[in-house]
């Protein structure tokens, strides 16, 4: 195939990047590929203890379908092997390890979804206990001479929780090393990742090195925050835009970001070409309101289509501005005819809440209705009397059903 040229590839790879380390080895790599019209091996490891994936994690498959894109092959290894360590990067204590099988099936999770991002074309996926599962002892022990342990401590995460005296686990410090075996075993160019993974990359690097490679070039992305602005995007915080969400969700999910990181947003998580990004932020500060629905449209359109964007942007106007019901309501049995429970305890029940407690924080907020009517009182019984819609906040809806 032809390759685009250095500056129509530079372009789009720098789009939204942290850092590409070094840049000059970057641009010997790809005139290289141009010259020789073989493609770079471009290298993403994916954490399989992680198998839902959002808008955060499309941030660095998206930059590797960009490779694709311009014609170069993706890595994606499913780090099955490593997952049994735990990647400890920006974490406080050391993590509980997965099983091989545990890994293995988060892995296929993770390569179903991330097909909704990468192109099918000049793809590998591959597990990496296809060559950690094989090394010997010696094979480890002499790995680990290649590096050490003041060199790891040069890790935050790793200095700070030495100098607060906090455990760290031998095996944590082989996470890097095994990461930077995978880097050795497909002869990555490139290897992508968040900023939090800088100090990984790096390693790959200095072990490609070691072992008579040519160093890949790393490319750290922005960690994105999640919906309520202030914290990474997380599942357990409640704060993601999930790329398998329903069109309903990925809409209204997305109006409720903050202003100010709409910008990010349209760069790092949308199709947005580059020359229409200037006219793009001057919308959000003339327009926010309609340019935040743009960017809800496009990330639905991404994921679903056009013609299901469009719907859920009728779908939010009559339940949030004509305060209707959806046209769906998921349903589930529920109790029987006649019988009186606790909202609390209906909340949890019906898993529309985590816990009593965030029911409660809700109801006294005004975020929950039954039939339309808002609960105030966390001691209300409800009458089960027939069927019920129940709301929670203000995209959560489910008919309940008491036989």
């Amino acid at each position: 195939m032809a390759f685009p040229t250095l500056n129509e590839q530079m372009d789009l790879i720098k789009r939204g990047v942290s850092e590409i380390i070094p840049e000059a080895d970057l641009v010997q790599k790809i005139e290289r590929s141009i010259k020789t019209n073989k493609p770079l091996n471009v290298k993403l490891g994916c954490d399989p203890s992680r198998p839902d994936l959002h808008l955060g994690h499309s941030v660095v498959l998206r930059k590797l379908r960009q490779f694709q894109d311009l014609g170069h092959t993706a890595i994606l290894i499913v780090g099955d092997f490593t997952g049994m360590i735990g990647d400890p990067s920006g974490k406080s204590k050391t993590r509980p390890s997965l099983t091989i099988e545990e890994t293995r099936k988060n892995g296929e999770s993770y390569f179903d979804q991330a097909k909704k991002i990468l192109s099918p074309n000049n793809i590998t996926m591959i597990y990496n206990s296809d060559w950690l599962g094989t090394m010997s002892f010696a094979d480890v022990i002499k790995l680990a001479s290649k590096y050490t342990v003041s060199q790891m401590l040069e890790r935050e995460d790793f200095h700070t929780r030495f100098n607060n005296e906090e455990p760290i686990s031998l095996h944590e410090f082989l996470y890097p090393l095994a990461q930077a075996m995978d880097s050795v075993a497909i002869e990555a160019d490139v290897e992508l990742g968040g900023t939090d993974q800088k100090f990984n990359l790096l390693v790959g690097r200095a072990i490609q090195r070691e072992f008579g490679k040519e160093a890949q070039v790393i490319l750290t992305m922005p960690i994105l925050p999640g919906t309520d602005g202030v914290e990474k995007m997380s599942k357990s915080l409640d704060n993601y835009i999930g790329i398998s969400d329903s069109p309903r969700e990925i809409f209204g999910k997305t109006l409720s970001i903050p202003d100010r990181l709409m910008f990010d947003f349209f760069v790092l998580a949308t199709n947005t070409p580059n020359s229409e990004l200037p006219a793009v932020k001057t919308a959000i500060e003339l327009h926010p309101r309609d340019t935040k629905r743009r960017l809800a449209k496009e990330l639905v359109t991404l994921y679903h289509n056009t013609e299901a964007a469009t719907a859920a942007e009728e779908e939010f106007d009559r339940i949030f501005l004509k305060k209707d019901v959806p046209d769906e309501i998921e349903e589930m049995p529920y109790g029987t005819t006649g019988a009186a429970v606790n909202i609390l305890q209906l909340l949890t029940e019906i898993q529309l809440v985590p816990s009593k407690g965030e029911a409660r924080r809700l109801i006294e907020q005004g975020g929950v209705t039954v039939n339309n009517e808002k609960i105030s009182d966390t001691k209300s019984d409800i009458q089960l009397s027939g069927p019920m819609i129940i709301k929670v906040g203000k995209r959560k809806f489910l008919k309940i059903i008491p036989s």
